[in-house]
Order: structure tokens, then sequence, then C-alpha cells
């Protein structure tokens, strides 16, 4: 009798698509980056964020358009072959969907390593969906590591001492 009114219940249950799952990741990913950075209002420029830990955050604010924000967050370590800020994260923030993307993740390799240059769309949303999750945990670690608007500052390093800012 309970494993009927459990199938039962479960048919009522509206099950969430693959596709809705990673809307709601980038959801959340909106929220942690809001309450973390307030991106939102930075002009475009390099900020960095220091807590002390030793490990600095560097939050590229590359464009700022009308309803969207295109960002980078990486640390302040570089790989030591490509000589790219390993790990960081290039995200798209929508402002009018309260939405954050991470379109690229750079994590030792690049998505046309990892996924190849043609991949099926089923493989594209695999992958959209591990690199959104990575910003997720990435966002809030930073969070919990005290990380945070009161720890961003405008990148004042000598322009020689710096990597060029990215381009869109």
């Amino acid at each position: 009798m309970s494993q009927q009114v459990a199938i039962r219940n479960s048919a009522r249950i509206p099950r969430l698509s693959r596709f809705g799952w990673l809307m709601g990741l980038y959801a959340e990913n909106h929220q942690r980056l809001i309450r973390l950075f307030e991106p939102g209002g930075l002009a475009p420029g390099r900020y960095l964020s220091r807590n002390g830990d030793g490990l600095d955050v560097h939050l590229d604010v590359i464009e700022q358009h009308r309803y969207t924000t295109e960002l980078r967050l990486s640390y302040a370590m570089r790989d030591p072959v490509t000589g790219e800020p390993d790990p960081s994260a290039w995200l798209r923030l929508y402002r009018d969907a309260r939405q954050v993307e991470a379109t690229h993740c750079y994590v030792g390799r690049r998505w046309q390593d990892v996924i190849g240059l043609y991949p099926p769309p089923a493989e594209v949303v695999d992958h959209r969906m591990r690199m959104n999750t990575f910003l997720g945990k990435w966002l809030q670690y930073l969070a919990e590591r005290g990380h945070g608007v009161a720890t961003l500052s405008l990148d004042s390093a000598p322009a020689q001492d710096r990597a060029p800012l990215p381009s869109a």
C-alpha cells in the first residue's frame, strides 16, 4: 500500500530537466557573486581582493553593458606553461535575468581540449554544468575565506607588473 502511495506522489513531483538544472545553477551563482563582489556597479578595470591568506583574487571587469557585465575571476597565480591565470573563469552577469554564466573556465586546459571543437549538444550542456558547478563552489569558498566587497580594491600595481586585461 505504501509503495502505491509513493509511486502516486512521485508522479506529481515535476522533474527538472538538465537545462532547467543549469538555469538554476546560473541563478545560484548570480546570488553568490552579487553577495560577494557586487560587480554590477564596478567600472571596467582590474580589482584585487586580499584577505591575508596569500591567495589574492583578481576580478577583471572587462565590459559593462546595459543588461550584462563581462568579467574574469582568477587567482593571482599563473600557469607555468601558458602564463594564463590558473584557475580562472570568464563570467557573463545578466542583471535583468539575475543569472551568472561561466562561459569559459581555465583549469589547466581549454574547453576545446576537453570536449573538442564540434561536440554534440548533450556534451556541451554537461560541460557547462561542470563549469558552473565549479564556479558555484569557488564563489562559496571565496566567501568562506573572507573575500568580498570589503577586501576588494582597484589593482594599483604598475601596468608593467600586471598581465594585460583580457580582451572581450
